[in-house]
């Protein structure tokens, strides 16, 4: 009789630890999943660096400031403007040196430093994601004091039209001026260790830029028509912007599948789409037919510019993007573009966050959304505030990209060691050239959190014991740890449980 119920207590705690141990991993948190972004802006100094000819530690202590501020406020990327103006903020053999830094055309910072090189490793060291922002067609901007001789002004004016306001515009139609760009973002793809290219909604220019008047592109025009052309003009300035879209798609692809590219177009594809909508025509004016670009799938997200509030019913946030899910139909992350500094104050926050509540309901699968631009983010207290009490309480992932990748990476090898009050957790990855971040998992009394950890990262010290309570009297016991990783298309390793107590592991 003794020995069967010593069996019987046996098997009972056998299968009391087999439950506890599933609904420890049933009860293991998904981390969360947004994209959380910030549009830097180099040309004209918008945001960066607050003015051309600062020395190099200037820029580098301005860079580290923008970039703290969104590691502290939860986000996880940042779109960093590259091209302004057919030039480069990065160390380029086919483009001079960015005005905006030096203040002079072709001249590089001094001490030297590569500024994409030092924006790269400081965001990834802060976990956040780089997409390099590029203008494809400007080639020189108002502001960007007198163009050098290695300007493509200078080297090839075929390619170039000055426009009335001052600006000089690349030709889309031309094979150099889409040789030019797609050699631009190659090169980029294939030195830099990026995770995204972004082009936003300057394609054929604004009318302004050239006193309202129509792009000066008859030439091009006539030389397509003398060759058997039969498209009209518009049908073959989009088709131009197509071609070229779908190019630098497959440079992207073919140098290095992760790196997502993206496009930011003017939020409105066309008056009347959805019918309520009233506004500027991209499609007529810029000759963007970005609907086509979404439909097919040529890019990995997609960010209309939806810079008016939920309640404005002629350009209306929600129906505006309810509209464009529509059109998604490869399914591609849609995160919107928001104004995000719509005047400062409670109207301000309550606005933006609306906005963010209202991306997460309609795109709970990909939710996500970038702000224009960090200004609004560096000046409005009460926006940062607000949103990392918010909806940014919490860190999250950028959400994963199957169509690229969705290969779980290795899980990495993990050890703890004792060190008195803490437990000391190493891990080392299975594969160091396919980790992008690590997840810790931490379990207290029966309850698990996570803390996201970039690339470098290789232990985490963690006490054995928290508290339940701000006064410190109700303790919860460290019972289990895990260490994830998280590839560079967001997808994470398997998950494997490890009893603090005893040691021992599940998988």
């Amino acid at each position: 009789m003794r020995n069967k119920l010593t069996v019987l207590i046996i098997l009972f705690w056998v299968a009391f630890n087999v439950n506890a141990q599933q609904t420890n991993l049933a009860e293991l948190p998904k981390p969360q999943r947004e994209f959380r972004a910030a549009w830097i802006a180099t040309v004209a100094n918008i945001n960066w660096p607050s003015k051309p000819g600062l020395s190099t530690q200037q820029q580098q202590d301005e860079a580290i400031a923008l970039l703290d501020m969104l590691k502290k406020n939860n986000f996880n990327a940042v779109i960093f403007q590259v091209r302004p103006q057919a030039d480069a903020l990065y160390k380029s053999n086919l483009e001079p040196w960015s005005y905006f830094l030096t203040g002079v055309q072709g001249e590089a910072p001094k001490p030297y430093y590569d500024p994409l090189e030092f924006w790269i490793e400081a965001a990834h060291e802060r976990g956040l994601e780089l997409h390099v922002w590029l203008n494809p067609y400007r080639a020189h901007h108002i502001s960007g004091g007198q163009p050098s001789e290695s300007s493509v002004v200078k080297k090839h004016p075929e390619l170039v039209y000055k426009l009335k306001q001052g600006y000089w515009w690349l030709d889309p139609s031309k094979k150099g001026t889409q040789d030019l760009s797609a050699e631009v973002v190659k090169d980029i793809v294939k030195r830099y260790d990026i995770d995204g290219v972004h082009f936003d909604d300057y394609f054929y220019p604004y009318a302004e830029y050239n006193g309202g008047e129509d792009f000066p592109d008859a030439e091009s025009y006539a030389a397509y028509q003398k060759n058997g052309g039969q498209l009209a003009r518009g049908d073959w300035r989009r088709e131009q912007v197509n071609v070229f879209i779908q190019r630098v798609y497959k440079i992207i692809k073919d140098e290095k599948k992760y790196v997502k590219f993206g496009i930011s177009p003017f939020g409105i594809w066309r008056p009347g789409f959805p019918e309520s909508i009233k506004g500027f025509d991209q499609y007529d004016k810029l000759y963007a037919d970005a609907k086509l670009w979404l439909n097919e799938g040529w890019i990995d997200y997609f960010m209309p510019q939806l810079y008016w509030q939920v309640n404005n019913i002629p350009q209306s946030f929600p129906v505006l993007l309810g509209w464009w899910q529509n059109e998604n139909t490869k399914q591609r992350h849609l995160w919107p573009g928001l104004n995000s500094g719509i005047g400062g104050g409670e109207k301000n926050s309550d606005e933006i966050i609306n906005q963010i509540m209202i991306s997460r309901g309609m795109l709970p699968k990909s939710p996500g959304v970038a702000h224009w631009s960090i200004a609004a983010l560096t000046k409005n207290e009460m926006l940062r505030n607000d949103l990392l009490k918010g909806p940014y309480r919490t860190e999250a992932l950028v959400p994963a990209s199957p169509w690229l990748d969705d290969e779980k990476p290795l899980q990495p090898k993990v050890t703890l060691a004792d060190r008195n009050t803490d437990v000391y957790i190493d891990w080392k990855p299975a594969d160091k050239r396919d980790d992008f971040k690590y997840i810790v998992y931490t379990n207290y009394g029966g309850k698990w959190s996570y803390t996201i950890l970039n690339y470098k990262s290789r232990f985490l010290l963690v006490p054995k014991v928290s508290y339940a309570d701000a006064a410190k009297l109700i303790q919860q016991p460290l019972q289990s740890i895990a260490v994830t990783a998280i590839d560079r298309t967001g997808n994470e390793s398997a998950v494997e449980i490890i009893n603090v107590d005893d040691r021992s592991s599940t998988n």
